[in-house]
């Protein structure tokens, strides 16, 4: 007689909501925090005096510190436990953010996102350590799509705010909001638990493993560096396009990025799902493929009807892709080393950030429309060679899911 393996359904996430709350508010105020300097573009290379070279380089700047954070927050993960470098890393990035409306000069700008960029890696890498030992196996797909979609949250919540509070407050008081995410750190004291998984390793004794470099986790992190330099081509420079090609005012620019927010924020849970029927890899490679044809309706057709399909298109196609990155990267680590494992492959994201600054770089000679689109390709291309490569016999044996 053979006994039918349970899958818990979806409702079984339920007793795990104050965690699932937390990583997705977490991130979404993470995003909100960084997204308020992409609005600011036009206008503060304006303020200050600079180009926008310039000011694309503060963005890869913030990345570049990025992962000095993910590392550094990732190590402190595996040795602290996950929860207390999750609300250290708030704290951080919220408080530098805040002081980043009282900057005075083009370079004490740059110093104080670069600061902010230190926390911004780490609470991305400790919460989603947490959420994926937390929740169990056959929801960590489902949930890995609800996490992730707090970026568009925040990213909203920013475009929100510059419509909103830059007309009537300017660019000084959109930063100086970014310190309120500081007060969600009470939430995760009080309602979140530490990681099962780690506090179970702790009780063992196991002595400290060492991270293997192997096929899976070389992948992982070169994919993760790929998928973001496709993802900063898409984002980062899309508010400045809307305003400087697009000729938008604030007000013009939130539809375009809420319904961009929106289709991620519907797409995300939705390419969980489709990797639990088809796999990771198939996956990848059909959303990646459907990528390249969607960037000649996002930057390349002045039609509204056509930007609003290319906003649509990138919200759902590109970008939900990342509704899987904390299963991916989790599954490719063992728990003693998996925060500093995902710290590096968060990490890599970061390394990717140049592609702003090249785009910027780029603009003059071929406009920034088909500089995004350019480097949207090139992006989901490299991406699709690496995600090709099958890797799955070389998983931990605590993995679970199909690759």
């Amino acid at each position: 007689m053979t006994v039918a393996t349970h899958k818990p359904g979806i409702s079984a996430l339920a007793e795990h909501w104050a965690i699932l709350l937390a990583a997705m508010a977490g991130w979404a105020l993470d995003a909100f925090d960084f997204a308020l300097m992409l609005f600011l573009i036009p206008h503060l290379k304006d303020v200050f005096g600079v180009g926008l070279p310039a000011m694309a380089f503060v963005v890869t700047a913030t990345g570049l510190a990025k992962v000095v954070g993910t590392i550094g927050w990732g190590m402190a993960a595996d040795r602290l436990g996950r929860k207390l470098p999750f609300m250290l890393s708030i704290l951080w990035f919220s408080v530098f953010c805040g002081l980043s409306g009282l900057a005075w000069s083009y370079t004490s700008l740059l110093v104080l996102r670069i600061l902010f960029g230190l926390g911004f890696g780490g609470e991305w890498s400790t919460s989603a350590t947490l959420l994926m030992e937390s929740v169990p196996e056959g929801l960590k797909g489902v949930a890995s799509g609800i996490m992730m979609l707090g970026f568009e949250v925040g990213f909203l919540a920013a475009a929100l705010v510059f419509r909103t509070v830059f007309p009537l407050l300017g660019w000084r008081w959109m930063l100086i909001l970014g310190v309120v995410p500081a007060l969600f750190v009470l939430l995760v004291q009080s309602a979140v638990k530490e990681s099962p998984v780690w506090q179970a390793g702790r009780g063992q004794g196991h002595a400290r493993a060492r991270l293997a470099l192997n096929p899976a986790v070389i992948q992982a992190w070169a994919l993760m560096a790929f998928l973001n330099f496709m993802s900063w081509a898409i984002f980062a420079l899309y508010p400045t396009f809307l305003i400087s090609v697009r000729h938008l005012s604030p007000a013009g620019v939130f539809p375009f990025i809420a319904t961009y927010s929106i289709a991620s924020i519907i797409g995300k849970p939705i390419a969980g799902r489709v990797v639990a029927m088809i796999g990771e890899r198939a996956m990848l490679i059909s959303y990646l493929l459907l990528t390249i044809p969607s960037v000649l309706l996002y930057t390349l057709n002045a039609s509204p009807w056509a930007m609003v399909a290319g906003a649509v298109l990138m919200g759902l196609i590109p970008n939900s892709i990342f509704g899987i990155v904390p299963m991916y990267l989790a599954r490719r680590f063992a728990p003693e080393v998996r925060g500093l494992g995902l710290g590096i492959g968060w990490a890599m994201t970061s390394v990717s950030v140049v592609a702003p600054y090249l785009i910027a770089l780029v603009t003059p000679i071929t406009g920034l429309g088909v500089a995004m689109a350019g480097f949207i390709v090139v992006g989901a291309l490299a991406s699709i060679a690496t995600a090709a490569v099958d890797t799955s016999h070389h998983l931990p044996q605590t993995a679970g899911a199909s690759a």
